[in-house]
């Protein structure tokens, strides 16, 4: 039987005792029975897990480090335009396919402009998604900003931006014919695609188009698409090495 995986705050551990929150608590004790001495996965959301056991009251005890291996072998971001609708699935699917950072985005079509209570809510669709994926580190969510303030230049990041209609080369290829960089980033557009002059915009700082395929995907379906696609790249480059 595979062990519970609990994400915690770096505050709530401490020599080796972990404080656990009462929604926490109420979630291992009350919904999934689990009894003191019970023993449990606890990752720290920055790559660092280990093998615990409940204690009585609101504690757990440190046993050993865990290892894990489930993370891509470089970071993969999105850069993701807000869809009017369907978004938490975006951040659920995406975090389970191994994304390392998403950064919404308010572009020039974009229809959704977050409360900090949903930014609040994907967090936490983040962190859940993670802990069943068996990932060891949650993907940061970050705070909506216009488009054009998230193509600063990253040195050593591979960045594309999807582009539905063109003549540009598959995202699929053109992933598999770079050499490996440090990291990549992929933009990807609301309901609409991007404007022209933001697919000019991001060409000036060095993104590349691509396409994700001869058919138009919706805005929540888009990102999942071409996340599969690097992972299915890295994963298999990784396996051959």
């Amino acid at each position: 039987m595979s062990l519970q995986r609990l994400a915690i705050a770096p505050t709530q551990l401490q020599n080796e005792q972990v404080s656990l929150s009462a929604s926490q608590q109420h979630y291992l004790r009350r919904v999934l029975r689990l009894q003191t001495g019970d023993r449990i996965i606890l990752l720290n959301g920055q790559g660092q897990a280990w093998l615990a056991a409940l204690q009585e009251g609101a504690t757990a005890t440190i046993l050993e480090p865990y290892i894990l291996q489930t993370e891509l072998p470089l970071d993969v971001s999105l850069i993701l335009a807000l869809p009017k609708n369907g978004f938490d699935d975006v951040v659920r699917a995406c975090t389970e396919l191994g994304v390392s950072c998403m950064m919404p985005v308010i572009s020039d079509r974009s229809l959704l402009k977050p409360s900090p209570q949903k930014l609040e809510r994907w967090r936490r669709i983040a962190t859940e998604a993670a802990e069943q994926s068996e990932r060891q580190t949650i993907p940061p969510i970050l705070e909506p900003i216009p488009f054009a303030k998230s193509l600063a230049h990253r040195p050593d990041t591979r960045s594309f931006i999807a582009v539905a209609r063109g003549t540009w080369p598959h995202l699929l290829t053109a992933v598999a014919a770079d050499s490996r960089p440090s990291a990549i980033q992929i933009a990807i557009g609301p309901e609409g695609g991007w404007s022209a002059a933001e697919v000019e915009m991001a060409i000036a700082t060095g993104f590349q188009p691509v396409t994700l395929g001869s058919r138009i995907l919706r805005a929540i379906t888009a990102p999942i698409v071409a996340l599969s696609l690097v992972t299915g790249v890295l994963e298999s480059q990784q396996a051959r090495e």
